[in-house]
C-alpha cells in the first residue's frame, strides 16, 4: 500500500524562553510510508521525548502497511510505550500515517492535531482526545482517521504551539506562510504562538499532500 499522494512535511520548534533545553521532540519519516510525530516530554524530561520517539520508528518500520492502516495497531503502540515509561517521567503521543490519501494515527495528551482545507477551514481532528500521557499508566490512543486531498494541510501542534493561538489566528499564519512554502508554515505557527512570550517549549510540524505529476 502506497501514498497517492506526493508527500511534504517539515517542523521546527522553540525552547521555553530562558531555557536552552526543550523536552519537545519530533521525527518524521519520508519514503512509501510518510509519518510525523511529536511528542511533549512532562517535568525534567528532555530526553524522554527522544526515547519514544526511537521506539516508534522501530515499531513503525517493523509493521506491514496493513497494520499501520488498524487503529488496533496503534492503540497496541501506545499500550507498549506507555508501559516503557512507567514510573518516570511521562510524555504525550501525536502520531500519523498517510496511505493512499488517508491519514490514520493516535493521540495521546493534550498535542493537538488540526486540518487546514483548501478553502481556509481549520478543523481539530483531535478533540476528545485523553489528557493522560505515556507513562501514566492510564494512556488510551485517541484514533485518527481522516481523508485528505491535494492541498490540505495537517498540523500537528504541541500545547506551547496551540494554546496561544485560536483558531482563527492559527489559520492566519498558516494560510499566509503556505503561498510561500510549506517549510516556512512551522516557523510562521511559533512566531505567532510566541509573540507574548514563549511560556512553554513550542513544536510545530505540517504535512501536506498533493497531487503526483
Amino acid at each position: 500500500m502506497s501514498t497517492t499522494l506526493r508527500v511534504q512535511c517539515f517542523g521546527a520548534n522553540r525552547p521555553q524562553q530562558g531555557k536552552t533545553a526543550n523536552e519537545d521532540g519530533f521525527l518524521i519519516g519520508h519514503g512509501e510510508r510518510p509519518f510525523a510525530l511529536l511528542c511533549d516530554g512532562a517535568g525534567n524530561a528532555q530526553q524522554t521525548a527522544k526515547r519514544v520517539l526511537s521506539f516508534f520508528d522501530k515499531l513503525f518500520k517493523e509493521a506491514a502497511a496493513q497494520q499501520v492502516s488498524e487503529h488496533a495497531t496503534w492503540a497496541g503502540w501506545v499500550k507498549l510505550l506507555d508501559s516503557s515509561l512507567l514510573g518516570g517521567t511521562q510524555s504525550t503521543f501525536l502520531g500519523v500515517a498517510l496511505l493512499d490519501g488517508l491519514i490514520v494515527g493516535a493521540c495521546v495528551g493534550d498535542s493537538r492535531a488540526y486540518l487546514v482545507t483548501r478553502e481556509g477551514d481549520c478543523r481539530l481532528l483531535t478533540e476528545g482526545a485523553s489528557k493522560f500521557r505515556l507513562g501514566s499508566g492510564k494512556a488510551e490512543a485517541f484514533p485518527i482517521r481522516q481523508t485528505m486531498i491535494s492541498g490540505e494541510i495537517l498540523l500537528l501542534l504541541s500545547d506551547g504551539a496551540w494554546t496561544p493561538l485560536g483558531p482563527y489566528l492559527l489559520k492566519k499564519a498558516v494560510v499566509t506562510a503556505a503561498t510561500r512554502h510549506l517549510s516556512d508554515v512551522p516557523e510562521a505557527i511559533l512566531e505567532a504562538a510566541g509573540r507574548t512570550g514563549r511560556l512553554d517549549d513550542m513544536t510545530a510540524i505540517a504535512l501536506r499532500g498533493s497531487n503526483r505529476l
